[in-house]
């Protein structure tokens, strides 16, 4: 995508306006006794009342001339300031102004403050992806090309037998298996964070559907389970299949979703009866990448999809507590 640009040309300063309409507004009174005194064919000396009004004129431009440095001239400025700041600086520039003049320079202060600090958080996010990326690309690859050496250098001769060769091959297979599997979800999470697209579920529908695609899972929905929430069914069939699979794969046999709408919120708490989360593993199960079933394939990624899925319709999953099992608490805007 080419970069935006404002077309080059000479624009007059919002201070240099700003003062010529203070001078015009000085001078018409000034003009206007002029024009008198000459109609009027007046060579005398001003009188004291004309003097007086022009000294009144003058002050009130300059009332008006401070009055329109501190609300707009002055605010705008400070926010150009701002936004070279936090061009050079990052996050530790995204500050408060002193001082935003007029309503709606805060309005647009607070808007581009917001704007600055979703910025800097997703550039941090990207590098911190990205490192997470290389580092889970690298182990299978070093892996693949550790055993295809070991392969390809072997002499006429060598003592290396079949079920070595066979286990070098199968180390290769699964390894590759596992590079499919992650760019898959890769795959995955850059939908997943596309713009959402708009529709309405009911947790009776997941369940329905999570039924055919988990047989060996009993679904059970409990609470406001009839209640539409602002998640289309393509986006929730993906988060609620990423969760019963991490379920089943931990030795679930059961999976309660339960629904609850209160105030703006609508909660599901997706409470398994597996091996749960040991405690240690706890801070970690929501960050990119973790699992603890790396040997079988796990990527870690399925909860990282159905965050950034649930972050495009302004929800967001988070670890509940669960006295046997598992348990996480998704939260949306109520409809």
């Amino acid at each position: 995508m080419a970069r935006a640009a404002v077309k080059p040309k000479w624009r007059p300063a919002l201070g240099l306006v700003v003062s010529a309409v203070l001078l015009a507004v000085l001078a018409l009174p000034a003009a206007i006794v002029i024009w008198f005194r000459t109609l009027d064919g007046v060579t005398s000396p001003m009188h004291p009342i004309e003097i007086a009004a022009l000294i009144v004129a003058l002050l009130l431009t300059l009332i008006v001339a401070f009055v329109l440095t501190r609300t707009i001239t002055g605010p705008i400025d400070a926010l150009v300031q701002r936004t070279n700041e936090i061009g050079r600086g990052g996050a530790s520039a995204i500050q408060p102004l002193d001082s935003y003049g007029t309503k709606e320079i805060a309005t647009l202060s607070q808007s581009f403050l917001d704007l600055a600090a979703q910025l800097v958080e997703r550039t941090d996010y990207i590098q911190s992806f990205a490192a997470h990326v290389s580092h889970e690309l690298k182990s299978p690859l070093t892996s693949i090309k550790g055993a295809a050496e070991l392969l390809r250098d072997e002499q006429p001769g060598a003592t290396m037998t079949t079920a070595e060769r066979h286990r070098f091959l199968d180390h290769i297979v699964a390894d590759a298996d596992r590079l499919t599997a992650l760019l898959g979800r890769l795959r995955e999470l850059a939908q997943a964070e596309l713009p959402a697209s708009h529709g309405k579920t009911d947790v009776a529908t997941i369940a329905a559907e999570l039924t055919k695609r988990f047989p060996a899972l009993e679904i059970a929905p409990t609470g406001e389970v009839d209640r539409p929430f602002g998640l289309s069914a393509e986006a929730a069939i993906v988060i609620f299949s990423h969760l019963a699979e991490n379920a089943q794969q931990h030795g679930a046999r059961q999976l309660e979703l339960r629904a609850e709408a209160a105030g703006g919120t609508f909660s599901i708490v997706v409470a398994d009866d597996g091996a749960g989360i040991s405690p240690g593993n706890r801070p970690l199960v929501l960050q990119p990448f973790f699992s603890t079933r790396r040997e079988q394939g796990g990527t870690g990624m399925g909860l990282s999809i159905a965050q950034a899925m649930l972050a495009a319709h302004g929800g967001s999953i988070q670890l509940a507590h669960a006295k046997a099992g598992a348990a996480f608490k998704i939260l949306l805007p109520a409809t």
